[in-house]
Parts: C-alpha cells; sequence; structure tokens
C-alpha cells in the first residue's frame, strides 16, 4: 500500500472512530455530554479561544498545543490559576490528531499553518473553529471546503461578526431592501501600525521554540525576532498584510452583505509603502476593486495605516450602497441606515456585545448536532473571504488588472499570477492535491 493511500486509509479511519466516540458519548450520557477541546496555538488569538470553550456549557479545554514551550508554560500555569485545573501541554499539533479524546480543535496559529492544521483535523475526525483568515492562499482554501465534505466535519471561520445579532439583523435589512438594490460594499480597515524597524544580524532561535515545527509549510528562512511572535503578519512566507489579516473580517461582510457566494471576475489593486522604511514586505496602503459582472455588483477594499478620518463614522467596517440610501456596518456589532441623497437617517441602529462567545457557542451546537447548516461562518465562507484578500494581494504584487475564473478558480492567460494562487510546499508539512 502506497504512503498516500495508507494515509488516506488511516485518516478516514480515524474520522469514523471520533464520529462513533462522539456519537457512543452522546448516547450514553445525553445531550449535554462534554466535548473535549484543543487550542492550537496559544500565544495571541489563542488565548480568545481559550476563552471561547470555557465560557460555552458542556466543553472542556483538555489541551493546550504551542511549538514554544515558554508560551506554552505560561498559557497552561495562567489557565491553571484562572479555571483550577491544567490541561494536558502538547508542543506538536500531530500528536493532538492522534488522540481519540479529543472531539474539536480550534486553530489559532499563524496563518500559513490555518489550512493544513484544518485538513489534517478534518482527516482525523475532529471538528474545528479556524481563525481567520481561513487560509494563506486560495489553492489552501478549497481544499478546506474538500476536506470538511469528505470527512464530513464542522468547521467554522472565526469571523465572530457573523454571530452578531446586530449585524445579522442589518443585514436581514440589506435582503429585504431596505436601501433598495445594493450594487456596491466598501471594506474599511484603518489601523494603527507601527513601523518595525530593521533586523540585524540574523537571530538564533531561542531553545524554548520548535522553529521548523513554527514556520510548517512556510519556506524555511532563519529566524528572526522581527517574525516571531506577531510581526509575521507583514511577510509574505507567513502572513497576508493587514487586507488578509483585520480585513477578512471586512471581506466577509462585504461577501455576506451583498449575497455573494463565489470569487469575482476583475481584480485591480494599488498601494504601496509611503510611511516606514522598514522590513515589512506587505504593502501599508492597498485600495483594490473586484468586480462581480455576473451579479453586477462590486466591492471596494482600503487599508490605510496610520492617521485618517473615518468614512460614514466607521474605521474598521463596512459600507452598503443602493438604490435607495446606504447603511453602515461600525465594528463587530452596531449598524446604521441612511436613506435618500441627503443622507436622512431612518430605520433602526442595533448594537449589542462582543460576538465571540456567541461565536463559539454556534459552533460547539453544530458540533453537538451535526448540522452544518446551522453554522454561522461554515468552511465555504472562509475559502471565499480568505481568497477575496489573497487575489487583491495578487493583484498588488504583479501590478496589473487580473481577470479571473470564479468557477475554475484560476486566472485568465496569466501563469504568473496563477503561480500566487498556490506556493511551493516543505514536506512533510504539504497541502495535498488530493485531501
Amino acid at each position: 500500500m502506497s504512503e498516500l493511500n495508507r494515509r488516506t486509509f488511516l485518516s478516514a479511519a480515524a474520522g469514523t472512530v471520533a464520529t462513533a466516540s462522539l456519537a457512543a458519548r452522546a448516547s450514553a450520557e445525553g445531550p449535554n455530554e462534554t466535548i473535549r477541546a484543543a487550542v492550537l496555538g496559544v500565544n495571541g488569538r489563542g488565548k480568545t479561544h481559550i476563552e471561547g470553550f470555557t465560557g460555552t456549557k458542556g466543553v472542556k479545554v483538555a489541551v493546550l498545543c504551542d511549538p514554544d514551550q515558554k508560551v506554552l508554560d505560561e498559557r497552561l500555569n495562567q489557565f491553571e490559576k484562572t479555571h483550577g485545573y491544567r490541561p494536558e501541554g502538547v508542543s506538536d499539533l500531530r500528536k493532538v490528531y492522534d488522540r481519540k479524546d479529543i472531539d474539536v480543535v480550534s486553530v489559532a496559529t499563524p496563518n500559513h499553518w490555518h489550512s493544513l492544521a484544518t485538513i489534517w483535523a478534518c482527516q482525523a475526525g475532529k471538528d474545528v473553529y479556524v481563525e481567520k483568515p481561513g487560509s494563506h492562499n486560495v489553492f489552501e482554501g478549497r481544499k478546506m471546503v474538500d476536506a470538511a465534505k469528505k470527512y464530513e466535519r464542522v468547521v467554522q471561520h472565526g469571523v465572530q461578526l457573523r454571530s452578531s445579532e446586530a449585524v445579522r439583523e442589518a443585514v436581514d435589512h440589506l435582503r429585504k431592501g431596505l436601501i433598495g438594490k445594493v450594487y456596491m460594499a466598501r471594506g474599511l480597515v484603518y489601523r494603527d501600525r507601527a513601523s518595525i524597524g530593521h533586523a540585524k544580524d540574523p537571530d538564533k532561535a531561542p531553545a524554548t521554540l520548535n522553529w521548523d515545527l513554527w514556520q510548517g509549510p512556510a519556506q524555511e528562512r532563519e529566524f528572526s525576532k522581527r517574525i516571531v511572535h506577531y510581526n509575521w503578519h507583514w511577510h509574505w512566507n507567513y502572513g497576508n498584510g493587514d487586507v488578509g489579516n483585520q480585513g477578512v473580517h471586512e471581506t466577509d461582510m462585504c461577501l455576506w452583505g451583498l449575497g455573494l457566494e463565489t470569487l469575482p471576475s476583475s481584480i485591480v489593486a494599488m498601494g504601496g509603502k509611503f510611511l516606514w522604511d522598514d522590513d515589512k514586505e506587505t504593502p501599508e496602503l492597498l485600495s483594490s476593486s473586484y468586480m462581480f459582472p455576473e451579479q453586477n455588483q462590486m466591492i471596494e477594499f482600503e487599508v490605510r495605516p496610520w492617521a485618517t478620518n473615518p468614512e460614514a463614522g466607521a474605521g474598521v467596517g463596512n459600507i452598503f450602497y443602493g438604490s435607495e440610501g446606504y447603511l453602515v456596518i461600525k465594528g463587530y456589532n452596531q449598524y446604521e441606515s441612511f436613506l435618500g441623497r441627503h443622507g436622512k437617517e431612518i430605520g433602526p441602529k442595533g448594537s449589542d456585545g462582543d460576538p465571540v462567545a456567541k461565536h463559539f457557542a454556534n459552533f460547539i451546537d453544530a458540533v453537538r448536532s451535526r448540522d452544518v447548516k446551522s453554522l454561522h461562518a461554515p468552511v465555504e465562507t472562509a475559502h471565499y473571504s480568505s481568497g477575496l484578500a489573497h487575489l487583491g494581494n495578487i493583484a498588488y504584487r504583479v501590478g496589473r488588472r487580473l481577470n479571473f475564473d470564479p468557477v475554475a478558480e484560476k486566472f485568465i492567460g496569466d501563469s504568473e499570477a496563477d503561480a500566487m494562487l498556490t506556493r511551493n510546499y516543505r514536506p512533510p508539512y504539504v497541502v495535498p492535491n488530493e485531501v
């Protein structure tokens, strides 16, 4: 038996066993059985994932996983002090997938690990909550969708806007025609991003960090403190700039509000570095446009890095334009609507609390019911919202307007741009063509 066929067989078997295990517990213990969770990546966003699981009824955080032992120990100590017990600490996420006592995992690693961590989890029979962006490139996003479907896994994308009662109400207004025919959405990411300076000579990775494992699917680079643990966002090898960082909340909102479940047919982007002479590779400022000719709709998206004015009161958010007015999404939990050419405010304003807890609760409800249609942010939305950001970055990097086939998910007559839809993977951390 070939290694690929063996891996496929073992992965499918693991998925069957894990599903049967959870079903058996449900039968034996009733609908309130405890779901055991592992959090993968606990330095930054992982802290929110820990809070999300511990705040959800019927969930026990059993494992914390991070390739940096220093970070892992700090989080384990903090967890024990706060919650009165100590989860198991694991440095290699592959060991988490081998465990039959883990039902769900959340992925809060850097971007370049999101898709492969999700695919491996699906193959091992685990349900997944994956942080945005769901993928590091377009190819990975499609493979995530394939894996979730093949192994019948519940995969929730970490765009908590979709669990905000206020924002869901706003989308309902868009669907019912409050601002008429909605023809354009604008996404805004105005964040204060300072210089990261210049790295000096290459640093030596600390003894507590498994640098090979941290890099995973990315091409191997020398360790640098300019990358670990946050500024990887601004390096193409690991991150996707702010359009693929904060921006995925808003790319997702644009698509959701317009009712689009596809990628665009035409993309143009311009931007650059205007403020800082530093080691960032991604643009500080990025303005991009996406056309959906079959739907007769478009999306505009802008990233600004410094002191700037809000638009319609929103600095991080969205504006939807219709034939009868416009609607503004402000942050994660508030909206306003305006009708008429003079911007007369009408209709309700909506605001509610932080939707993160609701997003985790929605994920766990779907894990229990096995109803993926009940998910607020299913795996397909992860692919499209992340993919929109990736296409904007590709257009910026090649410096020209791009034509894209949203069915084949390939550029039309552009091999240079096509090469950026995927990456060269570093064994054994390879996103497979066949999941």
